[in-house]
């Protein structure tokens, strides 16, 4: 049933095309000219955080930007005349940041699309009426570090807000040289203050995010949205394989000890078991040989393994079988190999309540229509740092041929369209089962 009334197709429309040419004047906010490059505590960042507060202050938020870089705006709830500053927000949001030569639209069609619910909730309606009220105050958050590009962690700026900030992390240095506690400090911020970021459960009545899906499911399927019931859980590896560097041309086959031909093995063979796996996928996405000469047989070869999986139990024996495997493959090649651990994330799972209130909502905008598909996300989000102080709810918007972390990267204004409306109309689910 949907709840959102006084609103016409048009003015949605009208949010679908601010939502579009925002992305653009954002993908102009870059360290590259003719790329799009915005990492954490740079320039590009202080600038779009500029933008968004903003836009936010357009719709009556109060804003301010958190011990952590984040951007937040906030609307409060009100209690007949008044505003109740004490109330719990419920957060909508995403990230601003990008990966190196990126798209237009992975996290930052989220947090316009976060704005523009705002704008139609508490802006007034068609009939004269003013917007709804809520019984949770909205928040929208532009996150400062979902990819984690510059000091090669992700989710800093969620972390931050969920309380998981580590001290361990202040020593990570960038291509540069420059640790993280220098940045903060270049940046303006003051690194004794991050606690401060930190949310308590108690604040929060969740958190909805809207993303590209980054894959090509709702495409082949021709749906423009879809539920997502979790974030995939996460292990990144450094490995490293043991040979023994000799002359290319007097060292004989049956003498070779080639780690660079191990590593390549190994790597097929991640490809291999996790292919038969359902919703297991392993990406063996760097490769390096030493000492790299033409003329040399590789002594030592290094390559990453980034493996996900819907649930931590398949993943981690998806793990213990490619281990297995490499013990055979090194075993046969008189090579050593060892792996060493660099990201282990649990697999978040969106709140049923939250699942249920995104599908109304994706329901009401498509009258008559089937069931919505329900979708786990092999890409990680800044709800799974958000998962670990209140509920978490994901809607998916159809990515077309599923390019994502690309220049062609891609998402249709109508589709955006139908996305604000189920988001909104997913907000006021929630509002009326909260009451």
């Amino acid at each position: 049933m949907a709840l959102l009334t006084g609103v016409s197709p048009d003015r949605v429309a009208a949010a679908a095309r601010r939502v579009m040419a925002r992305c653009e004047e954002l993908a102009r906010v870059t360290a590259t000219p003719g790329e799009i490059q915005r990492v954490y505590l740079s320039p590009e960042h202080a600038r779009v955080n500029r933008l968004a507060a903003e836009w936010m202050r357009e719709l009556g938020m109060r804003t301010r930007q958190d011990a952590a870089g984040n951007q937040v705006g906030r609307l409060e709830r009100l209690r007949g005349d008044r505003l109740d500053s004490e109330a719990p927000a419920l957060v909508l949001g995403s990230h601003l940041d990008t990966v190196l030569d990126a798209g237009r639209y992975d996290g930052i069609v989220g947090v316009l699309m976060a704005l523009e619910v705002a704008r139609l909730l508490r802006a007034p309606a068609a009939d004269g009426r003013f917007g709804v009220d809520l019984p949770f105050a909205l928040e929208v958050i532009a996150f400062s570090d979902e990819e984690g590009t510059r000091f090669g962690k992700a989710l800093l700026g969620s972390s931050a807000v969920a309380g998981l900030w580590r001290d361990d992390w202040w020593a990570l240095t960038d291509a540069d040289g420059t640790t993280l506690r220098e940045a903060f400090l270049e940046f303006g911020l003051d690194p004794a203050r991050v606690g401060e970021a930190a949310r308590r459960p108690e604040e929060l009545a969740g958190y909805l995010e809207a993303h590209i899906e980054q894959g090509p499911e709702l495409d082949r399927r021709g749906e423009p949205l879809a539920v997502v019931s979790s974030i995939a859980a996460a292990r990144r590896f450094q490995l490293v394989v043991e040979g023994e560097a000799r002359h290319a041309g007097g060292t004989p086959y049956d003498m070779r000890r080639d780690a660079l031909l191990g590593a390549s093995e190994a790597a097929l063979a991640v490809e291999r078991i996790c292919s038969a796996e359902h919703h297991i996928i392993g990406t063996v996405g760097q490769l390096e040989a030493f000492p790299g000469a033409v003329n040399i047989v590789p002594g030592e070869a290094r390559f990453s393994l980034d493996l996900r999986g819907e649930f931590d139990g398949a993943r981690d024996r998806v793990w213990d079988e490619i281990s297995r495997e490499l013990d055979g493959i090194m075993g046969r090649r008189h090579l050593r190999w060892n792996a060493r651990e660099v990201h282990n994330a649990p697999a978040v799972m969106c709140a049923p309540l939250l699942q249920d209130v995104v599908r109304e909502g994706i329901l009401s905008t498509l009258p008559g229509g089937d069931e919505p598909p329900t979708l786990f996300s092999p890409a990680g989000h800044d709800g799974m740092a958000l998962g670990a102080v209140t509920d978490v709810g994901m809607l998916f918007l159809r990515n077309p041929d599923g390019v994502s972390h690309h220049p062609d990267e891609l998402v249709s204004g109508a589709d955006v369209a139908l996305g604000i409306r189920a988001l909104a109309e997913s907000v006021l689910q929630l509002a009326a089962d909260r009451g």
